[in-house]
């Protein structure tokens, strides 16, 4: 989607509210003891409150009103009967429409207690994210954001999980520009058009370099076998400053 109107942007940050506030409810919520399915159906009354529709269940029919990945679960995960335990990492990663528009948000969270590299590991990617958010821009490459991110994972010693990409978001949960790496690549001219919108969601690893898909055929597992975090905002590009949409409010 590219903004072209006020009331556009208007649309867009009142759906990026719901999911960040979604998300950041759902997060606080939890506890060692709670399944994810009790967790999801947190999400899933949240959505519903606010009139808006979970995105990947009306987009994919997935099974689920948010994606809520544990451990080596690294996306996709679908809620269900596995009990969350104390020094877990759970991602969740909430994505909704209302009144025509999309947006996407997602964060990985440590369940207490936390071994010191896996803050690390959080904190940084995090961190990653920003990077790549900062690279956002009318009239920038597209090349540009993964460039950027790659840089940073490879000076402190992580990978990037190279199957899972940023996206166009707005009018749709998937749409053009399509797959955005969010690690260096060659040969991509595109570059950002102002009001273009957009995720920029790395997936980064202490080892981990594909995603590989599990027998639900849903839930996404690191190959080789590693810790991953992901972080992920929708954006919209402008001449100046890049907006983040996907901020609690």
């Amino acid at each position: 989607m590219t903004i072209t109107h006020e009331d556009e942007l208007d649309g867009l940050k009142e759906i990026g509210r719901i999911v960040a506030n979604t998300m950041k409810t759902m997060a606080a919520a939890m506890e060692p003891g709670m399944t994810t399915a009790e967790l999801d159906g947190i999400g899933a009354a949240l959505l519903e409150q606010e009139g808006a529709v979970s995105a990947p269940r009306s987009t994919y029919g997935f099974p689920g009103a948010t994606c809520i990945s544990v451990n080596e679960e690294i996306a996709h995960g679908i809620p269900g009967p596995r009990v969350i335990a104390a020094g877990d990492l759970v991602n969740i990663d909430v994505s909704a429409s209302k009144d025509g528009f999309f947006a996407d948000t997602g964060a990985t969270f440590r369940v207490p207690p936390v071994n010191k590299s896996m803050e690390r590991l959080c904190r940084d990617g995090r961190r990653a994210m920003q990077i790549g958010i900062a690279q956002v821009g009318s009239d920038r490459p597209l090349a540009g954001i993964g460039q950027a991110i790659g840089r940073f994972a490879s000076e402190r010693g992580y990978t990037l999980i190279r199957s899972l990409a940023s996206h166009g978001v707005g009018r749709a949960l998937h749409e053009e520009p399509g797959e955005i790496a969010t690690w260096p690549t060659r040969g991509d001219r595109r570059r950002i058009g102002k009001g273009q919108v957009i995720t920029v969601e790395p997936f980064l690893s202490n080892g981990g370099l594909w995603a590989t898909e599990g027998e639900d055929g849903w839930t996404l597992y690191s190959e080789p076998r590693a810790p991953v975090v992901q972080y992920e905002h929708t954006v919209v590009a402008t001449d100046r400053q890049p907006i983040v949409v996907t901020r609690p409010g």
